[in-house]
């Protein structure tokens, strides 16, 4: 297996990652950018069909360009405290570093609820990068669901690619998306993107207050229960965009042994971890838009090459960004209602059919785990482990190798190295 060197590695090729290696080239070129997508810009600045990115995507992408990027590429195992076994289309690598910045974002939150595992029903995000990727929506019925800011721009996004938005549904209060409101004249960046999808959203009801109670359908989604209250009424659509909010994916910091604290990775004012070699930044440190994961990543790029007067100059911009992923935390916090969607017999854990009613006798996660196979399945509990944290306050188990699903040739190089790693033990 080759074997690759760089001084600094960054994880992740979004907003948080590509400020941060572009940080780091004003220090050194010796970079490289590990990205499991087809092109660099995480899931905010995905590319459409058009392969083009908007000029913000644009200046940071091309900022990069001198830097190697893996692209189709991702961390399957840790094989030493400074070596990543990468699976890339044709190949598996060790790649080395000094430095490494973890900049691996976050996925939606899914709730169950019955239906929910019916075709046609995704998640907001989900929806929104398919229709980029090519699928036709249009004059498609869609509900829009769930929680937070992403839902409005999703649902100004299908509109504008010809669906018919019948309603968004945003299981927060109008008492809470008001104060949100009043707080944003001190973000006029934000409000100058309020008033965009504002308009592009004429004539789309906004229910607050309101969430899924249940997906309809014999073999696929024909409509949808919405709850509001007491009040509950069905609505018929090809497609539920649903989403209740953002988990940070902390599945290869776990693995390296960084420190996490309520789901997310432990930063220091550098974005540096628990582990001195290991930086962070984005939604991986904690769920906060795409303003923060910039200059965190700009922090993380700038500290872990010894640009810390660059860094000690990103700190205010850093702490303005922070007010704004706290207003938006308690703003669209999710309501305890939302814990007794599921029936007895939804299923939770998609992978290995594990409906609520096998859950709710065990204690914790490794009891549930060991006793119904929850979280054993192909995505690794990264779908039923966030729902099971907000459900009963579980928390996930420690990330065994492979981190993500691998070819069974790179699967072989990781039961070398624990082969060796045993031998060295004993």
């Amino acid at each position: 297996m080759k074997l690759l060197h760089f001084k600094i590695v960054v994880i992740g090729g979004g907003p948080a990652g590509l400020a941060a290696a572009t940080s780091a080239a004003k220090s050194t070129s010796d970079i490289a950018i590990i990205d499991d997508n087809p092109a660099p810009g995480g899931q905010i600045w995905r590319r459409g069909i058009s392969g083009v990115p908007d000029e913000q995507a644009r200046r940071w992408i091309d900022g990069g360009n001198a830097i190697t990027v893996f692209k189709r590429a991702k961390v399957i195992a840790v094989a030493r405290p400074d070596v990543l076994i990468v699976e890339t289309a044709t190949e598996a690598l060790e790649v080395q570093f000094e430095r490494l910045i973890l900049a691996t974002g976050a996925r939606e939150l899914f709730l169950p609820f019955p239906g929910w595992t019916l075709p046609g029903v995704m998640g907001a995000g989900g929806l929104q990068a398919l229709v980029k990727s090519g699928l036709p929506v249009s004059n498609k019925r869609v509900v829009v669901a769930g929680s937070g800011p992403l839902l409005l721009a999703v649902a100004a996004y299908l509109k504008g690619k010809g669906a018919h938005v019948l309603t968004i549904a945003e299981q927060a209060s109008w008492g809470k998306l008001a104060t949100f409101a009043l707080h944003l004249a001190r973000y006029p960046g934000h409000i100058g993107q309020a008033g965009s999808l504002g308009l592009n959203l004429a004539g789309v009801p906004l229910r607050a207050g309101c969430w899924v109670g249940q997906a309809h359908g014999p073999e696929r989604l024909e409509a949808v229960t919405l709850r509001q209250g007491d009040s509950a009424w069905m609505i018929g659509c090809d497609y539920l965009a649903c989403g209740f909010g953002l988990v940070p994916n902390v599945e290869l910091p776990s693995a390296l042994g960084c420190a996490l604290s309520n789901g997310a990775v432990q930063v220091d004012e550098w974005q540096q971890s628990s582990l001195s070699h290991i930086y962070c930044a984005g939604e991986v440190t904690g769920i906060g838009g795409l303003d923060l994961s910039l200059v965190e990543g700009q922090i993380a790029g700038f500290a872990a090459t010894g640009q810390l007067d660059e860094a000690r100059a990103c700190f205010a911009r850093r702490t303005h960004a922070r007010r704004f992923a706290a207003l938006l935390a308690n703003s669209f916090a999710l309501r305890d209602e939302l814990k007794t969607l599921a029936s007895a017999d939804t299923v939770v854990c998609r992978c290995e059919d594990v409906p609520l009613h096998a859950l709710q006798s065990h204690p914790n996660w490794r009891s549930a785990k060991l006793h119904t196979r929850c979280g054993m399945g192909p995505c690794q509990g990264r779908v039923c482990g966030a729902a099971t944290s907000f459900l009963f306050g579980w928390t996930p188990a420690s990330v065994r190798p492979p981190i993500t699903p691998a070819q069974l040739t790179s699967l072989a190089h990781i039961e070398t190295y624990s082969d060796q790693k045993q031998e060295v033990e004993a």
